[in-house]
Parts: C-alpha cells; structure tokens; sequence
C-alpha cells in the first residue's frame, strides 16, 4: 500500500485557500506544513484543514523552509509573486514535485533561474493555470482542434474587470510592480497562456500601449471619484466610497487580514484612488506568433460590467467566444465578498451567460451548447485539482515551467513595450 503524499503549502493567503480546502479533502494527501511569515494566517488555514476532520498542519517561518523540504514530497507556492523562485527552485533541488500559482514569476532573471533549476535536476513545474480546465474553454480548444474554422490567422481578444473585481487589484499588494509585475503578469498570464494554449503555438513578437488611466491619485480628483483615506478600515471618509472594501464585514478578509496586521502591517484596503500605485489598468498588446497568427488583446480594469470576447478568425471561417461574468455592479452595496464573487469562487449575484458561435463561410452561424457554471472559476479549479492530485486522465494538459515561462514572456514584453514605445521581439526557444 502507497504511503499518503506528504505536502506543504507556502504562502497562506486568500487564493492558498483552493489547495488548503482542496487537498484537505484528499485522503490520499497529508497537509503536513504551512510555511508564511505571518502565524495568523496560517492559524486561519489550520481551521480550514482541521474543519475536514484532518489534523492541523505544522506552521513555520521562512526561515525554517530548508527544514521543512525534508519532510516532504509536494510544494504548493502560492506567495507573493515575486518570492516565487525563492521557493520553487530549492524544492526542485530537493526533489520535490512542485505546483506554483501562476504566474509562475515575475521577471525575466527570476524566470531563468527556475528554467536552470528544471534543466539541473531533471524535475518540472506545473503552473496552475486553472482557466485551462474550464468546460467552455475546453471545448473552445476542442473546436480549434478539429479544424471547425481551418487554420485561425488572428484573435481578437478583449476581457473587461469590472469595478468589483477590477478595483481589487489595486486596493492590495498587486498594485505594486515590484511584488505583482502588474496585471500583464499577474492577471493577464491567464489570458495569455489560454492563447497560447489554444492556438498550440508560441509568441515572437509583441507591442504594447497601457496607462494607469481611471485609479490612482491623479485620475480620482479629475473623475471626481477620489476620497481623501489611506484605507477603508476605520476611515469615516471611506463610507461613501462604492470603491471601498470593507474588511471587518467578512469573516474571511477578517481572519486573514484585518486580524493579521500586527504581525506584519499589510493593508488589504488601500483607497484606490490614492498614491503609490505603480501598474497599469488600461492597456493594449499586439502579438505576433510562430505560427504567423496574430493577437489583438486589451484589458479594462474599471469595466461596469466583467467577462470577455474571444473571436478567432481561420480560413474557413470565424469562432466567437462571449463570457459574461457580471453584468452590473451595484454602488449602493459596498464590497464585502471575500474569495467569492470578487474572485470567481461562488456566483456573483448579477452573473451572466456564455455563448460559443462558429460562423463557417457560405453557411450560416450555429451555436454551440455549453454548460455554464460561475463557481470555481467556471468550474475549473475541481477539474484542475483532481488532473494535479488524483491521477484524473484530462484532456485538458497541465501547464508546465515552458507555459509559464512562454505566457510571462508576452506580459514582460507588453511591459517592455509600454515603456519604450517600440515593439519587443522574443527570442526562440
């Protein structure tokens, strides 16, 4: 009889709660160790694992990581950003199997020290890009696959934050560029490796425009959106604010953060319209492919509604993807949703409907049915954990280090490319 799977989890935040709650459940795994610089945090995880009937998890500090990669056989990173490769890479130099949330780095130096890593110890990376195992993307690939529209020469791609979710990037530690590498990385990774994934081929060149042009200072007083607060928690100026997140009105943002603070001082609640915001919320890619196709991609953070079009253009025939996640946002209800329908995790309350249309030519339009669902990411995040933990045959494949490393590239050279003005070419490989 196999022994359990020994795994730890690194990085005790609000999106660690998937693997904390998801492996947990998972009898064939042993949640030993949770590794964080904030023992709150990781207390509020415990709960979470012992509510399963599971015995609590060791809890450790960064300092004690060394120790803990010899008692174990599966990392899960999910810090920061930025800290990625400061975990992955000596878990792979242990021998461990490693899953990192994506994306899988934040810069081009960190990216090549864990490519190094993989190629030295003969181990991988596999990069949760969750939106991969969703049923309506599934079938998309599926589609492009068969050959529904010939070869796809270009992609039109457009996804729209709405003033829920899209805020919330910019309330938190991702409005920084040093910690997120902006939403080009962060958020926008997804979108890209999707593409990439779907088109089975791989970027060349890219140019870009963005701008911080709705959040921030500046843009507050202009639009008149702007309140003079630092963060929400126990600011009076901040009630009227439908931009505001209220941390003491949700048990989990509660737990996590508002009762964490005094270990480390980090604010979940900036005002959004205030200073130090270094990243963008408006911007538009051009991305040339291998392949030769094309991708047009703009991202809004500041949208009144959320969801995306995907509309993909072959030789015999065009593909349209339409996914409306939101289609209002209500300012008399202030944000009070922790991981739920800010983040995808439960149904937001105004949600919407999919729809897959292929337009061959000389014949008329048909839909294809989908099943739509808006929990877990569109259904997505069991699929993925059971493909990752379960030994479930998918058809849906599991990003690797090369996926991470192919969707970074597109967002650092977006990045590139808005500060320079000029297009960026990648290198082969």
């Amino acid at each position: 009889m196999s022994h359990p799977q020994r795994a730890a989890i690194i990085g005790t935040g609000l999106r660690a709660q998937l693997f904390t709650q998801g492996l947990a459940r998972r009898e064939h795994i042993d949640l030993v160790a949770l590794c964080d610089p904030n023992q709150t945090r990781m207390a509020v995880h415990n709960r979470l694992i012992t509510a399963q009937g599971r015995p609590p998890a060791a809890t450790l500090r960064p300092d004690g990581y060394a120790d803990l990669l010899r008692d174990v056989d599966t990392v899960v990173v999910t810090t920061v950003d930025a800290l990625h490769d400061t975990y992955i890479v000596p878990a792979l130099e242990a021998g461990c199997r490693v899953i990192t949330e994506k994306p899988m780095t934040t810069d081009a130096a960190r990216c090549a020290r864990i490519l190094d890593a993989v190629d030295r110890t003969g181990s991988g990376v596999t990069v949760a890009f969750n939106y991969r195992f969703n049923p309506v993307h599934e079938k998309v690939h599926q589609l492009l696959r068969a050959g529904e529209i010939g070869e796809v020469l270009s992609v039109h791609f457009e996804w729209l934050l709405d003033v829920r979710h899209g805020a919330d990037y910019f309330r938190r530690w991702h409005r920084s560029r040093a910690g997120s590498g902006g939403l080009m990385v962060h958020k926008s990774g997804h979108h890209f490796d999707l593409v990439n994934w779907w088109l089975g081929s791989v970027p060349r060149r890219v140019y870009g425009q963005g701008r911080l042009a709705f959040y921030g200072a500046a843009n507050g007083r202009v639009s008149g959106y702007a309140r003079d607060y630092e963060r929400a928690h126990g600011s009076p100026e901040s009630a009227s604010d439908p931009f505001a997140l209220d941390l003491a009105a949700n048990d989990q943002l509660r737990e996590l953060y508002l009762n964490a603070e005094h270990e480390d001082g980090y604010l979940r609640d900036r005002n959004v319209f205030g200073d130090g915001i270094t990243i963008e919320d408006d911007m538009a890619v051009l991305v040339t492919y291998s392949s030769g196709a094309t991708m047009t991609y703009h991202l809004t953070a500041y949208s009144p509604w959320e969801g995306y079009r995907v509309m993909f253009n072959g030789t015999r025939g065009r593909l349209e993807l339409e996914v409306e996640e939101t289609q209002w946002a209500d300012p008399r209800t202030r944000v009070t949703a922790g991981s739920g329908a800010l983040h995808g995790d439960v149904a937001p309350p105004n949600s919407g409907g999919a729809r897959i249309r292929v337009r061959p030519l000389w014949a008329p339009p048909r839909d294809i049915p989908v099943t739509v669902v808006h929990e877990g990411h569109g259904g997505a995040d069991e699929r993925m954990l059971a493909a990752m933990f379960d030994g479930v045959t998918s058809p849906v494949e599991l990003a690797n280090e090369r996926d991470g490393a192919h969707a970074l590239a597109i967002g650092l050279a977006a990045n590139e490319s808005f500060a320079a003005g000029e297009p960026v070419t990648l290198p082969a490989g």
